[in-house]
């Protein structure tokens, strides 16, 4: 038999993707998707739910142990004003390059959580009607220990025209987020690699240049890791990722592509950089528990053209008024020198005259 529901509180950052509203171009939020801009268009949300309806989550986390199982439920709202039938799929969830979750394609296969939750195929939606669905997820006896991302979303089908007037096949999806921590182990690690960094200067002397550096971090461990930090040089740090913006995100095996300005950085000829990386894990309780820092460093070279070329010019014109005052106490000297000959040569006439 299988185990009653295990909801847990929410955690946190955790969920920062929010419910996902999902299509073959983007993921993103809000939850109520739109297939056209027209006001005859199917528009729908997904949500975990109880018994009665949506019940505020915005995603579901559950901890199982293998071979556990767990049932719990999300409602499909139909806000269009047509009858809908809409497509149930279950597929492992990855994130994108900027940061945003998703689940794999209808054409590509999924071989882990996806693969672990039970639904219906299908759910017809009344008109403004909301049905809620119920789903069940069994860990394997042989799942790793650790975080496994997964996505539930409905979806419909609809036919637009391309641009040379064919008729292409659309499949607009909306869900949510399923995490399931495999209980054993938890082996939260993350390395930095791919350093490199390249300096650009401001060619006004007096103003300092910026140092951009780029860098990927990787999910080494087996659970879910928010990441953040800086990076050092010169004097000078930036945070990444920036102020306005939120921890990112990596699942297990997961890597991502950093770049981090550094402004007002001096041009040092090199420029010592130090990558400094703070990843937190989530506790399936809301807590977070930070992990040893992890840490990566290069040398950025840094010429100071600008300031070379100022210095040139001030040592130029030094020399030049150098030389132009020796060369004026050399003319000088030579008038003075003619000067005394003429009057030697003068002195020497006056006195063999008879």
């Amino acid at each position: 038999m299988p185990h009653t529901p295990r909801r847990t509180l929410s955690i946190g950052r955790l969920l920062l993707a929010g419910v996902l509203a999902l299509a073959f171009a983007s993921v993103g939020e809000p939850a109520l998707a739109d297939t056209a801009d027209d006001p005859d268009a199917i528009r729908w949300s997904v949500t975990p739910a109880d018994e009665s309806g949506p019940d505020g989550r915005r995603a579901i986390e559950v901890e199982l142990d293998p071979g556990e199982a767990a049932e719990d439920l999300f409602a499909v709202r139909n806000v269009s004003d047509v009858e809908v039938t809409f497509r149930l799929t279950a597929a492992d969830g990855f994130y994108t390059r900027n940061g945003r979750f998703d689940i794999l394609p209808s054409d590509q296969e999924s071989v882990d959580a996806g693969t672990w939750i039970s639904l219906p195929e299908e759910v017809t939606v009344a008109a403004g009607g909301t049905v809620v669905v119920p789903f069940q997820i069994d860990v394997p006896d042989d799942a790793e220990p650790g975080d496994h991302a997964a996505g539930i979303t409905a979806s419909v089908l609809s036919t637009q025209t391309s641009d040379d007037g064919a008729s292409v096949g659309v499949e607009s999806r909306v869900g949510f987020r399923v995490t399931t921590r495999v209980t054993g182990e938890l082996r939260p690690e993350a390395v930095v690699h791919g350093l490199v960094g390249g300096y650009a200067t401001s060619w006004n002397p007096l103003r300092p240049g910026e140092l951009t550096v780029g860098f990927d971090v990787e999910n080494t461990g087996n659970t879910i890791l928010l990441v953040e930090g800086a990076v050092a040089a010169g004097g000078r740090s930036g945070e990444f990722p920036g102020v306005d913006e939120n921890p990112q995100e990596l699942l297990p095996g997961d890597s991502r592509r950093f770049e981090v300005v550094v402004q007002d950085v001096w041009p040092l000829f090199v420029l010592p950089t130090e990558v400094v990386v703070t990843p937190t894990m989530l506790t399936m309780t809301g807590d977070t528990s930070q992990i040893e820092p992890v840490t990566a460093s290069t040398t950025v070279w840094a010429v100071p053209w600008p300031q070379l070329l100022l210095i040139a010019g001030i040592a130029l014109i030094i020399l030049a008024l150098v030389w132009g005052r020796r060369r004026s106490k050399r003319r000088l000297r030579t008038m003075l020198e003619q000067a005394r000959e003429e009057g030697r040569r003068d002195a020497t006439d006056t006195s063999e005259t008879p």
